[in-house]
């Protein structure tokens, strides 16, 4: 088990794309969401992930995250119907911190959101100049959210 505290913001420019130092392909379904409480499987690269994440409360989570069989994630995913997301993450190292900007494809094109995990909800942190907005509080930002309101 490991506890999330992360932080989610919008981009304010393309700047951030020249600091990228790698980049990967990510499949997400969303198998089953309530009260913010989720159960996740993902295929990332080579690897494939089972995710439940419990509610936040006072900016952290509890995660649970379990290596599964290829073939069971694909399965998996098979199931999540209009709930897979995809999306190429991209990794920028600044200011001492591991930002992870997911820029979605396919139902969500042009979404472009920046993450940053932290090892305390107090820890200060020195925002990137490309960095906008926090929307880590914000409904409209949660994945589960912005499936259904392209769904629609």
């Amino acid at each position: 088990m490991g506890i999330e505290i992360e932080r989610k913001f919008l981009v304010a420019s393309e700047k951030w794309r020249s600091l990228v130092q790698r980049s990967e392909h990510i499949r997400d379904g969303l198998i089953a969401a309530s009260d913010d409480r989720k159960t996740r499987v993902r295929i990332i690269g080579e690897r494939a992930t089972l995710a439940l994440k419990t509610k936040r409360v006072n900016g952290l989570r509890e995660e649970f995250e379990y290596d599964i069989p290829m073939a069971d994630a694909e399965r998996l995913l098979e199931c999540c119907g209009n709930s897979i997301l995809q999306k190429v993450r991209h990794y920028i190292e600044c200011n001492s911190l591991l930002w992870e900007v997911d820029e979605y494809e396919g139902i969500l094109t042009g979404v472009i959101l920046a993450e940053v995990e932290l090892d305390s909800v107090d820890q200060s942190i020195d925002l990137p100049e490309w960095i906008g907005r926090e929307v880590t509080s914000e409904p409209p930002y949660s994945k589960i959210n912005m499936l259904r309101s392209r769904q629609g």
